[in-house]
C-alpha cells in the first residue's frame, strides 16, 4: 500500500496483519479523489481540512494531506492500527498537520477546531457503524453547509443516511462502493 498521489505519491504506508484493520486500495483511493477532484461540486482539497473516520492506517487522510489538504484529523479506536497511523504519519513528516483521536467514532466528542470540508467514513463492513457515526458528527458540530462526506460501505450493504445528508455520486470498487455526500443542515 502506498501514496498514489501528490507530494508523497509513492511513498509506503505499513498496515497491520491480519483482517481487523482493511485498507482502501490504492486503485479505490484514486478512484476516490479523481471524484473529489473532477466528479462532484464542493469546495477544493488544497487547503482543506478532513476528517478521516475508522482511519486504519490513515490512507484516505494522508493521501488527502498529500494532495494539499492543510490538516487531518483520524479517528482510530484499535491500539494497534492507531500505533501504526501514528508512524505513518510520522514517516510522512505530517505531525504538525495531523491529529489523532483514539477512541470510538460514535463517541467523537466535539469538533475543536469547528467543522471540516471533508469527511472519509470506513466502518467496518456489516456492522451497522456508519449511520450512528453520520449522527455524531452531525451532533458534535465536526460538519457544516457543503462539507462533502465520503462513506465507504461493502457493495451489498444498505446505507441509510439521515435526510441532511444528500447523495450526489455512487461508485462501486469490487466488493465496496463509495457513496458521496453533501451535507446541508
Amino acid at each position: 500500500m502506498r501514496i498514489v498521489g501528490g507530494k508523497h505519491k509513492g511513498r509506503p504506508l505499513n498496515a497491520p496483519k491480519g483482517s481487523d484493520t482493511r485498507p482502501t486500495s490504492d486503485r479505490a483511493r484514486e478512484a476516490i479523489f479523481n471524484v473529489l477532484a473532477h466528479g462532484i461540486d464542493g469546495p477544493e482539497l488544497t487547503g482543506a481540512r478532513v476528517l478521516d473516520v475508522f482511519a486504519g492506517t490513515g490512507a484516505l487522510g494522508l493521501e488527502a494531506l498529500s494532495r494539499g489538504a492543510e490538516h487531518a484529523t483520524f479517528v482510530e479506536h484499535n491500539r494497534t492500527a492507531a500505533r501504526i497511523l501514528k508512524d505513518n504519519i510520522e514517516a510522512l513528516n505530517e505531525r504538525a498537520n495531523a491529529r489523532v483521536i483514539e477512541r470510538p467514532a460514535v463517541r467523537i466528542g466535539p469538533a475543536p477546531h469547528g467543522p471540516v470540508d471533508f469527511v472519509f467514513l470506513d466502518a467496518p463492513y456489516g456492522q451497522g457503524l456508519t449511520e450512528p457515526a453520520l449522527g455524531a458528527l452531525v451532533e458534535q458540530g465536526w460538519l457544516k453547509d457543503g462539507t462533502i462526506v465520503m462513506a465507504e460501505i461493502a457493495a451489498k450493504e444498505i446505507l441509510v443516511a439521515p435526510s441532511a445528508f444528500e447523495a450526489v455520486k455512487e461508485k462501486a470498487y469490487g466488493a465496496a462502493r463509495a457513496i458521496f455526500f453533501k451535507y446541508h443542515p
